[in-house]
C-alpha cells in the first residue's frame, strides 16, 4: 500500500487518480490501480476501506449511491447503493403510530454497501472480491477496535464463498454477495447473525429483508448546462434539484456578475431555495411514487419558476411550484416558516472510466458495534417521514429520499468532472459552488475546492421524519458564507434580506476530479481544511 505520508490533498496523474476521505482509504484505491485494476475496482476497494478509516461517517451497514462512466459503452449509469425500509407491514404500522426514532436500530435500513461494491465489481470491474477487499482486511487486522476482527471475519467469509464457488469471475463475486445476504442457497450464516442482532436490539429488519436486497442499475437524471451534461441519481436522492437549480440559472450571466459578487451569490441562493422547495414537496422513491421529474425539468416550468427570482430581495418563504398545472407557486404549499456523516470518493483510470460515490451511514457509536458480524448500522430511514399524504412517507420496501448525491459531468460525451460531497442538505449546494467555479470561472480542482463557499438552510431537514413537514424547516432566509468573502459583498447580501452567518470552517466536505482530455492529465483535490486526500499513480 502507498505510504500515507506521501498522500496530500491534491494530485495529478496521467495513469489513474483517487480522491476521498481517509488517507489510508485513498492509498487502498491507488494500490488497486497500481495492480492493474480499473476505476470500478479501485472505487469498490476505496469504499470498503473508507468503512474502516472513516467509520462513523460511513459503515458496511450504510449506503453508497454511485455514478459510473463506462468508457467501453460510453455511457453513465447510476447504482442505487441504498437499503430499504422493512418489508413487514407490522413494522410500517409501528412507525406510522410511533414515528421513526433517532438513535435506535429501528432507524436502520437494509445494509447496502456489500452489494453495491460487488455489483460495481461484477458489472464494471476486472478483479476479484478477494483482490479489492485485501487492503481493507489489512486495515482491520491492524486495528484495535472491538468490531475490527468481527468485520474482518465477516468479509473473509465472503472471500471464502467466492473461492469455493465454481464459475466465472462474475458468478464468484455474486456468491460473495449472496453469502452476506443469505440468497440463492448459499450459507446463510451472516444473514442469520444479522437477524439475531436486529432482534436483540429491537429492530424490525429480518432475513427476508436482506434476501430481497439488490442494487438497482438505473439511467441517470441529466440536463445540459452551458454545453456540459450534468448527471445525477434519481429522486431516491436529492440530486435532481441541482439540475433544477442549474436550469433556473441558465438565463443569468453569472460570469458577468463576477465570482462571489453579491449578485452572483444572491441569484444562486435564490435558485437553490426554489429547487429545494420542489425537492421537499415532490421527491421520493420513483418505484413507489410517480415523481413528475420531466415536468420539473421542462423549459416551461423552468421559465415560470424563474420569474419568482427577485434580484433585489431574498425570499423568506418556502415556495414549491404547481408542476401539474404549470403555475409558479403551489397554492396550498407556500408558507412562511419559522427558524428552524458522510464521506467521499471519486476515481478515474487510464482507460477513461470515472466513478463518483458518496458513502455514508451516520453511525451511532456507543450502542452500535454490529454484534458478531461487526456490521454497524446507519440512520437513513429517518430520511423518510410518517405523513401519509407525502410522497416520501415510509412504506414496506421503500427507499428513503437521501441527501447523498454524487455528480458526474460530461463534455461532448466524455467525462470531465467527478464530484462527491459530504454534508447532508449542504451536499448539492457545495456541488453547485464547485461546478460553477469550473464551468463559469475556469477553476481546476485545487482552486475550486479551496475558494470560499456559500449555502443556505432555507429548506426542510432531510433527517427529520416529522409528519408535519413545515415544522422541519431549518432556518428561514439563512445564508452561510465563508469569512474570507469581502465585507462589501456581505453588506450587499444583508441589504437584500439574507440572514448572513459567516463561517470560518468548511461549508460541507468536497472532493473533485477534472479530466483534461487534451493533455491526458487527471487533476484531483479534496478540501484540505476538511481533511480530504488525493493521490495518483
Amino acid at each position: 500500500m502507498q505510504d500515507v505520508k506521501n498522500i496530500g490533498w491534491k494530485a495529478e496523474s496521467t495513469e489513474g487518480i483517487v480522491a476521498a476521505g481517509g488517507a489510508k482509504a485513498v492509498a487502498a484505491g491507488v494500490e488497486i490501480l497500481e495492480a492493474g485494476g480499473n476505476a470500478a475496482d479501485a472505487a469498490a476497494g476505496t469504499i470498503l476501506a473508507l468503512n474502516v478509516t472513516d467509520h462513523v461517517l460511513c459503515s458496511i451497514g450504510g449506503e453508497v449511491p454511485l455514478l459510473i462512466f463506462d468508457a467501453k459503452k460510453r455511457e453513465v449509469k447510476s447504482l442505487s447503493g441504498l437499503g430499504r425500509a422493512p418489508l413487514s407491514q407490522n413494522a410500517i404500522d409501528w412507525y406510522m403510530k410511533n414515528g421513526i426514532p433517532n438513535g435506535d436500530i429501528k432507524m436502520a435500513p437494509v445494509p447496502s454497501v456489500v452489494d453495491l461494491c460487488t455489483t460495481t465489481l461484477k458489472l464494471y470491474g476486472t478483479m476479484s472480491f478477494k483482490d479489492i477487499v485485501a487492503p481493507t482486511l489489512r486495515l482491520l487486522d491492524d486495528g484495535n477496535a472491538d468490531w475490527h476482527p468481527k468485520l474482518a471475519n465477516t468479509l473473509r467469509r465472503l472471500v471464502d464463498e467466492e473461492r469455493n464457488t465454481k464459475g466465472n469471475r462474475e458468478e464468484k463475486i455474486q456468491a460473495a454477495s449472496d453469502r452476506f445476504y443469505g440468497r440463492n442457497g448459499v450459507n446463510p450464516d451472516v444473514s442469520e447473525e444479522l437477524e439475531s442482532y436486529y432482534i436483540e436490539k429491537g429492530g424490525f429488519l429480518r432475513k427476508n429483508d436482506l434476501q430481497a436486497h439488490l442494487t438497482k442499475v438505473e439511467d441517470p437524471v441529466t440536463i445540459d448546462y452551458r454545453g456540459y451534461t450534468v448527471c445525477k441519481c434519481s429522486t431516491w436522492t436529492q440530486g435532481p434539484y441541482l439540475c433544477q437549480a442549474l436550469r433556473l440559472l441558465e438565463d443569468f450571466n453569472l460570469k458577468q456578475m463576477g465570482h462571489l459578487s453579491a449578485d452572483y451569490i444572491h441569484v444562486v441562493i435564490e435558485s437553490l431555495k426554489l429547487a429545494m422547495a420542489d425537492r421537499d414537496t415532490y421527491y421520493a422513491d420513483p418505484e413507489f411514487v410517480d415523481v413528475p421529474l420531466d415536468k420539473l425539468l421542462s423549459d416551461k416550468y423552468t421559465e415560470i419558476r424563474r420569474t419568482l427570482i427577485d434580484m433585489q430581495i431574498a425570499s423568506d418563504e418556502a415556495r414549491p411550484g404547481d408542476v401539474e398545472n404549470m403555475k409558479p407557486i403551489l397554492a396550498d404549499g407556500v408558507y412562511r416558516p419559522g427558524d428552524g456523516g458522510t464521506t467521499t470518493c471519486v476515481v478515474a483510470d487510464k482507460w477513461g472510466n470515472v466513478v463518483s460515490a458518496t458513502p455514508s451511514a451516520n453511525v451511532h457509536v456507543e450502542e452500535n458495534m454490529g454484534g458478531s458480524t461487526g456490521v454497524s448500522w446507519g440512520n437513513r430511514l429517518r430520511s423518510l417521514n410518517t405523513n401519509p399524504n407525502h410522497p416520501n412517507c415510509i412504506e414496506p420496501g421503500k427507499r428513503p429520499r437521501i441527501t447523498l448525491t454524487p455528480t458526474l459531468v460530461l463534455k461532448d460525451g466524455e467525462p470531465v468532472l467527478a464530484i462527491s460531497v459530504a454534508g447532508g442538505d449542504l451536499q448539492d449546494q457545495t456541488t453547485m459552488n464547485l461546478l460553477l467555479n469550473f464551468v463559469e470561472f475556469g477553476m481546476l480542482p485545487e482552486e475550486a475546492v479551496t475558494t470560499p463557499r456559500f449555502a443556505t438552510l432555507h429548506h426542510q431537514d432531510s433527517f427529520d421524519p416529522n409528519p408535519i413537514r413545515e415544522r422541519t424547516f431549518k432556518k428561514v432566509g439563512s445564508l452561510s458564507i465563508n469569512t474570507t468573502v469581502c465585507q462589501d459583498v456581505i453588506d450587499g447580501l444583508a441589504n437584500r434580506g439574507h440572514k448572513v452567518d459567516r463561517k470560518s470552517g468548511p461549508i460541507a466536505v468536497p472532493v473533485m476530479i477534472y479530466v483534461d482530455k487534451e493533455s491526458g492529465i487527471y487533476y484531483a483535490a479534496g478540501d484540505p481544511d476538511a481533511k480530504r486526500h488525493a493521490a495518483g499513480l
